[in-house]
C-alpha cells in the first residue's frame, strides 16, 4: 500500500447498516473531507455514500481495504455539524442512518448530478470577402449561421443560435473545428416558481421605525448574537405584532458579520410571500444570495440550491422543514417561524420534528435560535420556564391596531331557533353581507373537505365506511361520490341504504362544498373560491388562487387549514369559523392546545390592514376553555391552565411520548406480536417508563391494515430508544407485520 493513502470510513447509502473504511487513493488526500459524497465499491457493485472520519483506524488489515471509486462533488455535500446532526437524530428517533441521511441529501444530489450547463457561442475570428464566398459557396448552411453569429455582440446561447437560422449541428461543429467561434458551458440555474412568486411580493425598501416592544426584543436577541455562543430565544407576540421585522433585524445583523441565515417556514406555500419580504429588505446587499429549498421544487431546483448553498454562492435559505438541514455555510442564525406548527413534524421515517432540529443544530453550530409564534407550543412553553429559552414578548399589533372583535355564536341556540342543521348562523350571515356590499374580503375556514362528513341512513342509522380503513367515507356533492381520506378509495354515492333499501340515507355533518354552496344562496354575486386539498389539482393553483386574492378576484374564500397559516391580506376584515368544535372534541390530549392556536392564527387574518377586523366563531360548546382564551387572546393564561392539566396526567412536555404502531393484514398476528414486544419491554425498561398498551389505535384499520399501538411514558429518550432497538432486533418479524417507532408525536390517529 502507499504510504500516502489515507483511510476513511463511509456509510454506503445502500441500507447496509454500518460504516466501512476505504482507502483513498495517492493524491486524493486533500480533495476528500467529512461529508464527502463518494463512490466505492461494495460487493460487486458501486454505490454512493457519505464519508464520516478521514484518518480513521479500522480493524481490518489496511491491505484489505477497497480503494474509493470516485469523489462526486469537488466540496463536502454535508459540513461537519450535518454530520453530528445525523448521528443525533439517528440516536434520538431512533431511525437508520441511511434513512437519515437520505433525508438531509436531496435525491438528485445522492444520484451525483451535476449543475445543468448551457453552451454559448461567439465569433473568434472574421473572415475576409474572399474567404466569406467560399464559405457562401461551398457550405451555404455554415455560411448562414456565421453570418448571425457575427452580427451579435455578445455570446449566444448555442440552441437559440440553431434555432433562428434553422441551421444544423453538423454546421454549427463545422465553425468551431475551422476556429471560427468558440463555445464556452455556463452553469445555468433553474428559477424555482417559488422564485418567480417571490418577485410579486417584493416591494421598494422602506424605513422601518420600530415600536418599543420590537426594539427590546431586537436588542436582546442582538445581545446573544454578539456573545457568539447557543441561546434560543422564543418570540412570543400577539398576531399583526410585528414578528417578522424582528426576524429581519436579526438577519441583517448576521448578514453584515457576514454570516448565514436559515429561514424555516411551516408550510411550503408560505415560502414566496416570506421571500418576497426578505429580499425586499436585503435589496441593498447585492452580494447576497436568497434561495428556497423544499420537497415542492423539481430535481432540478434542489440540485440547484442545495449546490449554491454548499459552494458559499448562496447565504440565505428559506424553506420548509427539510430546509434545516440546508448545508449554508459559516451559518450565524436560524429562524423557525410559527414554532409551533405541527407541519414540522415529519410523518415518515425519520419521523423528526424540523423546530427541534432546528434548535440542536444551532447549539452544534454554537449560534442562536429565534423560535417565533403568536401562540407558542407548549414544549416551548416549558423551556421557557425551565430556562431553557428566552422569552421576548410582543402584546400589541403594530401602529397600535386594535385586536378584531370575536363573537362566539351558541349553534345550540341556532339550531332551537331554526329546528334543523344550520351551517352560517343568522350573525354570521350579516357579516358576510355588511364586508361585501363595503367592497371587503372574508375568509371562512372548516377543518373538513368535502360536502359532509359521511352519510347515515336516518331509518337504522347505516353510515357508510371505508372497505380498507375503519373511517367513515366523505360525501362529496360535485361528483356524487363517497371518498376516503385516508387511502383514496372512491365509490358512487347510494341512492337507497346497503343495509335496509331506505330512501332516506342523507349525509350529516358539513365540509367545504356545503359550505361553499351555503355562501352562493346568501351572496349569489360574489366572487366564491374554495381551496382545499380536492380543488388543487393542478401545481402552483394555490398561489395563483392566493395571489387572485390578494389583488381583490375574489370576494369570499372558504378553505380548510391550508388558509389558516401565516398569510397576510390587508382587506380581509371578516374571519368565519365554521365549526370550532372539530378538532376539540378529538382522542388527543393536545385537542385543547391546537384548538386554541387554530382559533386565535385564524383569527389573526383579520384586520391585518388598516381595517377593523372581526370574527366568528360558530360552536356547540361555547365555555369551552381553547374558545373563551381564544377569545380574548389571552395566551399565557392558557397555556398555563393547559400545562397544569398535562402535568397532572404526566403528559408532555411534562414527560416525553415514544408511540410505537404495529400493522399488518392479520389483527391477530399484530395483536400477538404487540403485545410480546409490550412484554420484553416492560422486563427490560421496568420502572424507567410508564408503558401503556398495547391497544387499537384511534383508526383501527388504515388501507386494509389492522394497527396496535403501545405508548411509553419516560423522562428521557435516548436510552429508552435504545433499548427499545435491542428489543426489536431480537424478534424474528414476519413480513407482514410492521413497527414504527414515532418519538415526540404529533398524530396521535
Amino acid at each position: 500500500m502507499d504510504p500516502d493513502e489515507r483511510i476513511v470510513s463511509v456509510w454506503p447509502l445502500t441500507g447496509f447498516g454500518k460504516a466501512l473504511h476505504y482507502r483513498v487513493p495517492s493524491g486524493w488526500a486533500d480533495e476528500i473531507w467529512p461529508g464527502s459524497l463518494v463512490r466505492v465499491p461494495l460487493g460487486r457493485r458501486f454505490v454512493v455514500g457519505v464519508v464520516f472520519e478521514k484518518d480513521s483506524q479500522p480493524d481490518l488489515p489496511l491491505v484489505q481495504l477497497k480503494l474509493v471509486s470516485q469523489i462526486i462533488y469537488p466540496y463536502p455535500i454535508l459540513n461537519a455539524n450535518l454530520l453530528q446532526l445525523a448521528e443525533w437524530i439517528r440516536s434520538y428517533y431512533g431511525a437508520s442512518m441511511e434513512s437519515v441521511l437520505e433525508t438531509m441529501i436531496p435525491s438528485v444530489a445522492r444520484q451525483g448530478k451535476s449543475a445543468r450547463k448551457i453552451k454559448y457561442a461567439k465569433l473568434v475570428r472574421s473572415l475576409d470577402r474572399e474567404e466569406l464566398a467560399k464559405l457562401e459557396s461551398r457550405a451555404p448552411k455554415q455560411f448562414a449561421l456565421y453570418q448571425f453569429i457575427a452580427q451579435q455582440f455578445t455570446a449566444q446561447k448555442k440552441s437559440a443560435l440553431l434555432g433562428r437560422v434553422n441551421a444544423s449541428e453538423a454546421a454549427y461543429r463545422a465553425l468551431l473545428e475551422k476556429g471560427f467561434i468558440t463555445e464556452e458551458a455556463r452553469v445555468s440555474k433553474r428559477i424555482a416558481y417559488d422564485d418567480e412568486l417571490a418577485e410579486a411580493e417584493f416591494v421598494e425598501e422602506r424605513d422601518i421605525v420600530l415600536n418599543d416592544e420590537q426594539s427590546r426584543a431586537v436588542a436582546s436577541v442582538f445581545a446573544s448574537m454578539e456573545q457568539g455562543t447557543f441561546a434560543t430565544h422564543l418570540l412570543q407576540g400577539v398576531t399583526g405584532s410585528g414578528k417578522t421585522e424582528v426576524y429581519l433585524a436579526a438577519m441583517t445583523k448576521a448578514l453584515d458579520e457576514g454570516k448565514g441565515v436559515l429561514f424555516l417556514v411551516p408550510e411550503v406555500a408560505l415560502t414566496p410571500q416570506t421571500v418576497g419580504r426578505i429580499r425586499s429588505r436585503l435589496f441593498r446587499y447585492k452580494h447576497i444570495s436568497t434561495v428556497v429549498l423544499h420537497s415542492g421544487l423539481s430535481e432540478g431546483e434542489r440540485l440547484d440550491a442545495w449546490i449554491s448553498l454548499s459552494k458559499g454562492e448562496a447565504q440565505v435559505v428559506v424553506g420548509a422543514r427539510s430546509a434545516v438541514f440546508a448545508p449554508i455555510r459559516n451559518l450565524g442564525l436560524i429562524i423557525v417561524d410559527e414554532e409551533h406548527e405541527p407541519a414540522y413534524k415529519q410523518d415518515e421515517t425519520p419521523r423528526y420534528h424540523g423546530r427541534d432540529v432546528a434548535v440542536y443544530r444551532a447549539f452544534l453550530e454554537n449560534v442562536v435560535c429565534l423560535l417565533g409564534s403568536a401562540t407558542p407550543s407548549l414544549e416551548s412553553f416549558r423551556n421557557v420556564d425551565r430556562g431553557k429559552y428566552i422569552q421576548n414578548l410582543l402584546t400589541k399589533r403594530v401602529d397600535d391596531r386594535s385586536l378584531p372583535v370575536f363573537h362566539v355564536v351558541d349553534m345550540r341556540s341556532e339550531v332551537m331557533r331554526t329546528r334543523k342543521p344550520v351551517q352560517l348562523s343568522s350573525l354570521l350571515i350579516d357579516k358576510l353581507q355588511e364586508r361585501y356590499e363595503s367592497g371587503e374580503q372574508s375568509i371562512l375556514f372548516i377543518n373538513r373537505r368535502g360536502y359532509s362528513a359521511s352519510m347515515l341512513c336516518q331509518e337504522c342509522g347505516h353510515v357508510e365506511e371505508c372497505d380498507h380503513c375503519s373511517v367513515p367515507m366523505t360525501y362529496h356533492r360535485s361528483d356524487e361520490t363517497l371518498k376516503c381520506h385516508l387511502c383514496g378509495n372512491e365509490v358512487a354515492a347510494p341512492l337507497l341504504c346497503p343495509e335496509c333499501k331506505s330512501p332516506k340515507i342523507r349525509w350529516k355533518g358539513m365540509g367545504t362544498q356545503r359550505i361553499e354552496d351555503a355562501v352562493k344562496r346568501v351572496l349569489p354575486r360574489a366572487r366564491i373560491q374554495r381551496i382545499d386539498a380536492d380543488t388543487m389539482s393542478r401545481k402552483h393553483l394555490f398561489r395563483e388562487i392566493l395571489g387572485d386574492f390578494r389583488l381583490g378576484k375574489i370576494d369570499v374564500l372558504v378553505g380548510t387549514q391550508m388558509i389558516a397559516k401565516g398569510l397576510d391580506f390587508p382587506n380581509v376584515t371578516l374571519v368565519g369559523m365554521v365549526d370550532a368544535d372539530l378538532s376539540l372534541h378529538i382522542a388527543d390530549f393536545r385537542a385543547n392546545e391546537r384548538t386554541f392556536q387554530l382559533l386565535v392564527q385564524v383569527s389573526g387574518r383579520a384586520g391585518r390592514g388598516d381595517l377593523a377586523g372581526e370574527v366568528v366563531v360558530q360552536t356547540f360548546t361555547p365555555h369551552a376553555d381553547p374558545i373563551q382564551f381564544a377569545r380574548k387572546e389571552d395566551v399565557s393564561h392558557f397555556l398555563e391552565v393547559e400545562a397544569e392539566s398535562r402535568r397532572s396526567h404526566g403528559y408532555p412536555p411534562f414527560r416525553h411520548l415514544i408511540r410505537q404502531v404495529f400493522r399488518g393484514p392479520n389483527e391477530d398476528k399484530v395483536r400477538f406480536f404487540a403485545e410480546q414486544f409490550a412484554k420484553r419491554a416492560g422486563n427490560a425498561l421496568q420502572d424507567r417508563v410508564e408503558l401503556r398498551g398495547p391497544a387499537p389505535c384511534a383508526i383501527e384499520k388504515m388501507k386494509d391494515n389492522y394497527r396496535y399501538q403501545i405508548w411509553y411514558f419516560a423522562n428521557r429518550v435516548s436510552d429508552i430508544m435504545t433499548s427499545l432497538g435491542e428489543i426489536e432486533t431480537e424478534i424474528n418479524w414476519p413480513k407482514d407485520v410492521i413497527q414504527v417507532f414515532d418519538v415526540d408525536p404529533m398524530n396521535l390517529s
